[in-house]
């Protein structure tokens, strides 16, 4: 079992940029593919991101696809989405989450599909 914490988030005006940190503390020699999920106001939780165990496979929501960017670092448990180019409907609480799995390319975009989830870091985005 894992535990997760996210940090990072906060406002920032259209156009801007912040970088979400997703560390992981626990069982964190097994393998698991780690994801980003976020849910505006008022909307169901959607997926934003997703990364493979070992970097090589990643996804994203076409809402997002070419301004953010999902990252690892193994050695610190650490997982990162670089948000650019921000706009006002990427306002949302950001979720963390992870599942075990032995496949390197495994990228569920399904939140059904994650069995550990972190408390949110809300981002406001807004001039």
């Amino acid at each position: 079992q894992i535990q997760l914490g996210e940090s990072g988030g906060g406002w920032v005006q259209p156009g801007g940029s912040l970088r979400l940190s997703c560390a992981a503390s626990g069982r964190t020699f097994r393998r698991y593919v780690m994801a980003w999920f976020r849910q505006a106001p008022g909307k169901e939780r959607e997926f934003a991101a997703a990364i493979g165990w070992s970097g090589g496979s990643t996804a994203y929501a076409d809402s997002v696809k070419g301004r953010f960017t999902i990252s690892g670092d193994n050695a610190k448990s650490t997982v990162y989405l670089q948000m650019n180019s921000l706009k006002p409907e990427d306002t949302a609480v950001y979720y963390c989450a992870a599942r075990q799995t032995s496949y390197n390319d495994y990228v569920p975009r399904d939140q059904i599909q994650y069995d550990y989830w972190g408390q949110g870091t809300k981002v406001t985005v807004s001039s």
